[in-house]
């Protein structure tokens, strides 16, 4: 008892930082992400568009935890959800039903119904790379057995075993042995670093042509013609690159490629799980291109980054119960009623007004001001969005080659807590991405005000500056 009086006792709230320091040192792993940072920031609170550390310094949060708080820390109409579900039933096993679970895959499914024109179901998981297995699973039954993807070069679609293995980045595979139904990784139309003298639509055009040329020969490796058949079940997009830099594609690619794709019999798998939930101002961003999926997975901002739920939507010919039967795959906390009921609020929220509107509104005029700081700025070698799904490429002196260096100097430096407007200090959180880890990707609150726009043009003014001046 005196051992855990003791351990207890340490663990006190009043621990100072440097004490909580030594003790993650010691003992948290640092095979997640927090150590990219050489000294990673402790934050204490958030409101809104803001994270405050233990100053009270305000911090304007540029990704919202990896776009899944889109909606704004402590919301208060979802984390009013959250707390009647906790007074209700907060836990109750996956093996029985809820209402929040019939209520929400239903919203979800009759919504698909309307705008892809398929009737279809949803199985809800709780992470997304969890929800990215079970959508293997479902096409590998659907598709007897058949094993091998397509996908995107700069595609990130999580880091389980599974969705490892459709992901392009050999780093994430590179400590875990071979992987022998590593899918096959196609170009995307990254237009500001593709071929000199097309234009967007057609390096689009051009990246399809050059996929349907696989399909041309049985020498090519994956088609035959004898049989009509191909080797690969379906092919995974994000339809815009989220960890691969925000990368917004033309809007013919995805028309032709979903063309060659349904020539052959090949599933078309969109991940929605960063561009979803009106990141792009529509619910899911595949609706910008005019293609219906055949399998839909989200996560993340479904429920504002409270109690993790996601899923997949997918056509009914694929998961009815016949072929999908029961125990087909499983996960304790799936369609956990804390997740549905967040969830459920969330899509409600958004139904009463025209919230994709507001979006693209927002977004128009933060894009307007990331073009003027490109104008002044040579280090920024590209900007581009879609909704609030937004980049800022930085480069060197001549606007075009990638500078990793700058770039993680300038998150660093915004994380300081000392850039200055109207006399307050603030701090910046910026994510990095893209194929070089050149790109700002800014994912910013959905309800972003107009005057936090404002702030937000005028702090990344001051960073840029101090970089270019350092």
């Amino acid at each position: 008892m005196r051992s855990n009086l003791k351990l207890a006792a340490s663990m006190h709230p009043i621990a100072s930082e440097d004490e909580l320091r030594r003790l993650e040192e010691t003992y948290c792993s640092h095979g997640d992400t927090v150590h990219y940072s050489q000294k990673p920031k402790f934050f204490e609170s958030c409101d809104g568009s803001f994270v405050f550390d233990a100053a009270e310094t305000p911090f304007l949060d540029l990704q919202m935890w990896y776009s899944a708080v889109n909606f704004g820390y402590r919301n208060e109409r979802l984390n009013n959800a959250a707390h009647r579900q906790l007074d209700r039933l907060p836990q109750v096993a996956s093996q029985y039903l809820h209402r929040e679970k019939v209520e929400l895959a239903t919203l979800i499914a009759r919504d698909a119904e309307h705008k892809f024109g398929s009737k279809g179901r949803v199985h809800f998981n709780v992470g997304g790379s969890q929800a990215v297995e079970d959508s293997l699973k479902l096409v590998r039954n659907y598709t007897g057995g058949k094993s091998l993807m397509f996908a995107f070069e700069g595609g990130y679609h999580g880091r389980t075993l599974g969705a490892t293995s459709i992901t392009s980045s050999y780093r994430y595979r590179r400590r875990y042995g071979h992987f022998g139904e590593r899918a096959q990784f196609i170009e995307f139309p990254y237009h500001f670093r593709g071929p000199k003298g097309m234009s967007k639509e057609e390096y689009g055009h051009y990246c399809v042509q050059k996929f349907a040329r696989l399909f041309e020969s049985e020498y090519n490796g994956v088609w035959d013609p004898k049989a009509g058949k191909s080797e690969y079940a379906a092919f995974y997009i994000e339809p815009i690159q989220g960890t691969g830099g925000y990368v917004i594609p033309p809007m013919n690619f995805f028309k032709e490629l979903k063309k060659v794709l349904d020539d052959h019999g090949i599933l078309l798998v969109v991940d929605e799980i960063q561009m979803g939930v009106y990141r792009t101002g529509k619910l899911w961003s595949i609706e910008h291109f005019g293609v219906s999926p055949d399998v839909l997975v989200f996560g993340k901002a479904i429920t504002n980054g409270l109690n993790p739920l996601s899923g997949i939507w997918a056509k009914e010919e694929m998961i009815n119960p016949t072929i999908f039967p029961p125990g087909s795959t499983h996960s304790t906390f799936a369609s956990n009623p804390m997740g549905t009921a967040v969830a459920l609020e969330t899509l409600r929220m958004v139904s009463e007004t025209d919230f994709g509107a507001s979006v693209m509104e927002r977004g128009a005029l933060f894009l307007e001001g990331l073009k003027e700081l490109q104008s002044r700025h040579p280090i920024v070698g590209d900007v581009d969005g879609l909704g609030l799904a937004l980049r800022m490429e930085i480069c060197g002196p001549d606007g075009f080659t990638p500078d990793k260096a700058t770039l993680d100097w300038m998150s660093d430096e915004g994380m300081k807590g000392d850039l200055a407007v109207d006399g307050r200090k603030y701090g910046l959180v910026l994510d990095v991405g893209g194929y070089h880890k050149n790109v700002i990707t800014l994912a910013p609150n959905l309800m972003i005000s107009r005057e936090e726009i404002e702030l937000a043009i005028l702090l990344l003014d001051q960073l840029l500056t101090r970089a270019e001046r350092r």
